[in-house]
């Protein structure tokens, strides 16, 4: 059941650098809130262009890129939700009506900013990669190797090179998530879907093909066989099929607000926040790092996490709270 009692932070726009908004009342197309009382840690990211139904503008893209970036040096959040304050849209994909005013050089350098975004968000599908002499490693953003030799793992660099926010995310999808707007749900950790909402990776009935993540997450997620049905035919699906399918998490029937996956995804942020805080994120490492290799490298990463863990005042509260019989008090050191 949802907390009613919540103290709600005025939304905060971001600062634009130097560019125009076509957000509502002028306004900043991503704006910022930070939840307080009993739910603080919890920090949402409202899209906001209605003009455009939350397509991927240049300008939304910039602003979603250094909002992210501030918000990674803050480790008062807890949970990141991504939410829209366009009714019926969660985000309607790539704004071609702006692209088809760019030349292909230009296109290509936005598509691979894209790909960065949804990189900022979750770079799971980098991934190990394997050289000709059967060693490993981990490629982070600056080519260098966090990990090396197979199958025993030899840590050189700690933390690991990721550019994935270190929080949990989550997508609430409240409505149409289209091409690149799936690509962005993609990218979080979870994903909650009004059961009435529409997704797909529609690309191929536009002449085009996923490009920032969508046909290298969506098979991570769903298998490959499927990923390939579902972008072959660009075939769209409402948030009750996503969820059968295993794309959402959690599918809810839609309220008359048209918010029903914000309260349910805002829900499910409420029973993260009271875990600690370190030990969900070293969780979240190593279970995206874990999956993109084979079971005993994996096994490897999970006990590199667990050894970062073994110091923080944080495990030495959960077992004091344990022996006392109380609820653990984590304060994430």
């Amino acid at each position: 059941m949802l907390r009613v009692l919540c103290l709600l932070r005025p939304w905060r726009p971001l600062r634009a650098r130097g560019c125009a908004s076509d957000g509502a009342a002028g306004g900043s197309e991503i704006q910022v809130r930070a939840l307080a009382g009993p739910d603080q840690g919890i920090t949402e990211i409202l899209m906001n262009r209605p003009s455009a139904r939350n397509a991927l503008g240049n300008v939304f893209v910039s602003e979603l890129l250094e909002t992210l970036a501030q918000l990674r040096e803050d480790r008062q959040v807890r949970v990141l939700l991504f939410r829209s304050g366009v009714k019926g849209v969660f985000c309607a994909g790539a704004d071609l009506k702006e692209r088809e005013q760019m030349s292909e050089a230009e296109v290509g350098v936005f598509v691979q900013r894209l790909r960065g975004l949804m990189n900022d968000i979750d770079d799971s599908p980098r991934g190990m990669e394997e050289d000709d002499r059967g060693q490993f490693s981990q490629r982070g953003s600056s080519g260098s190797s966090a990990f090396v030799s197979r199958p025993t793992l030899r840590v050189q660099a700690w933390p690991f090179q990721s550019t994935a926010f270190p929080a949990p995310t989550i997508a609430a999808m409240d409505g149409f998530a289209l091409g690149g707007g799936l690509e962005l749900a993609l990218a979080c950790d979870l994903r909650v879907a009004a059961s009435s909402a529409v997704m797909g990776l529609i690309e191929t009935t536009r002449g085009l093909l996923p490009g920032a993540g969508g046909t290298q997450r969506l098979p991570r997620c769903l298998g490959v066989a499927l990923a390939k049905e579902l972008i072959f035919t660009g075939r769209r699906l409402s948030g009750t099929e996503a969820h059968v399918l295993g794309l959402v998490n959690h599918a809810v029937a839609q309220n008359e607000e048209g918010d029903a996956a914000y309260q349910r995804a805002r829900a499910l942020a409420q029973e993260i926040l009271p875990q600690a805080p370190i030990a969900v994120r070293l969780g979240k490492v190593a279970i995206d790092r874990g999956t993109e290799v084979d079971i005993a490298s994996g096994m490897a990463i999970e006990g590199m996490c667990y050894a970062q863990n073994i110091p923080t005042r944080d495990r030495l509260e959960g077992m004091a709270a344990f022996r006392e019989k109380r609820t653990p008090k984590f304060v994430g050191k």
